[in-house]
């Protein structure tokens, strides 16, 4: 049963630009706005650190996993702040760079075009993958930031550090929307254009389809454990078990209470809690691995939202939640301890 009680509102910000992306890491969150406005907040007062923006607009916004850097990227490139003194290094290369990933505090993966390039923290450019056969779409790294994963049209591509031809290819015709990579590196996730989910084993290329969602799969993300994978494409968040063998012939968890899924993300830690946003403003807090596959669960707790549609959901650690809607505000919740929720 879900709770009218609220986990109590931390503080609240205006950020001026329609919110499409956050990240938290450390002390700070990033949220990028739709129209090229990059903000990057004290996590715990709100109170403004920096600034810059990304000219043509934001698609996506990483911050580094010692929270000193700063990638955004959008349609016409890309762009690097740098904590220690505000630095910004702007990239307009005229290629859609729709996501960004950070191996380390001192590589990160950015989509621009068909390729994709591993840059220092400043911008500079350390090595670059051969021509996709489209747009990047996504990007995630694996093996401790020893291989990167590729999505584009009709395949995921893996490539070795300094490697421009994969060194594995993991193929499934149509359009890969999002990647998700277990953090034990057993398994690969495509969701897909064609409303599914497509599975690799990594060790052997072993392969497995989700299909039958209603709409396109454009959202996922698996936990800290690696077994529970949350996806989008149906008015119920599905979760599915990837312990033992994987998911093959059994049924997901669904999680019931927006009509259109906009946001997903995973609390740190172990505990199977998630939070989701929805097109309708709505927040919710779930025990998302509880009960039998195939159970339909109700969310714990539901936080007030503004009225406008979700754009994006960040932990910064196990017990502050923020929360950017579309409307321009974000706002960070305290949590109660994972036994308390």
């Amino acid at each position: 049963m879900s709770t009218a009680v609220q986990s109590p509102l931390a503080w609240e910000a205006d950020v001026d630009d329609a919110p499409v992306a956050l990240s938290a890491r450390g002390d700070l969150v990033a949220v990028a706005g739709a129209e090229g406005t990059v903000k990057v907040l004290d996590a715990a007062m709100g109170t403004e650190i920096g600034a810059f923006a990304l000219p043509g607009g934001a698609l996506a916004v990483a911050l580094s996993p010692d929270a000193g850097h700063v990638v955004a990227t959008g349609p016409l490139g890309y762009a690097l702040w740098r904590r220690s003194d505000g630095r910004t290094t702007v990239r307009e290369s005229g290629a859609w760079s729709a996501a960004a990933a950070w191996a380390d505090g001192t590589r990160v993966a950015v989509a621009s075009g068909r390729r994709a390039l591993v840059l220092d923290p400043d911008g500079g450019e350390l090595w670059r993958t051969e021509l996709a056969a489209s747009t990047v779409t996504d990007l995630a790294w694996m093996r401790q930031g020893r291989r990167l994963a590729v999505a584009a049209y009709g395949a995921v591509r893996c490539h070795e550090r300094h490697t421009e031809k994969p060194v594995a290819t993991y193929s499934y015709v149509g359009s890969h929307l999002a990647l998700a990579v277990a953090p034990t590196g057993r398994w690969i996730c495509s969701g897909n254009q064609d409303a599914s989910i497509h599975i690799w084993r990594a060790r052997d290329g072993g392969e497995l389809t989700m299909s039958g969602y209603p709409e396109k799969v454009s959202r996922l993300a698996f936990d800290d454990t690696g077994f529970w994978l949350a996806a989008d494409g149906a008015p119920d968040v599905t979760v599915w078990d990837f312990s033992g063998k994987g998911p093959e012939g059994t049924a997901p968890r669904s999680l019931r209470c927006h009509e259109t899924v906009t946001a997903l993300a995973w609390r740190p830690g172990a505990a199977g809690h998630l939070a989701s946003g929805g097109a309708d403003g709505t927040v919710a807090l779930w025990h998302a691995t509880a009960g039998r596959p195939q159970a339909r669960l109700r969310p714990v707790r539901e936080l007030d939202g503004t009225g406008a549609a979700v754009g994006a959901l960040a932990w910064a650690g196990p017990h502050l939640l923020a929360v950017a809607w579309r409307d321009g505000r974000i706002r960070t919740y305290g949590v109660p301890s994972r036994n308390a929720l």
